[in-house]
């Protein structure tokens, strides 16, 4: 699958990440990982999107 497919169910505008839908604001994956980077997650600023992938290029 390529980054043509936006998934309308996962909202994303990260365009420098290597499964940003290259025409709309979404992800082109099925399915993504959230996870932490806080032993205690108490904001949305302590989730981080696991896959992310800086685009090449």
């Amino acid at each position: 699958m390529g980054t043509e497919f936006a998934n309308k169910h996962i909202g994303c505008t990260i365009h420098n990440c290597e499964h940003h839908c290259c025409s709309e604001d979404y992800c082109s994956l099925d399915k993504i990982e959230v996870g932490t980077h806080e032993a205690n997650p108490t904001m949305c600023q302590c989730t981080d999107c696991l896959s992310f992938k800086l685009k090449k290029g």
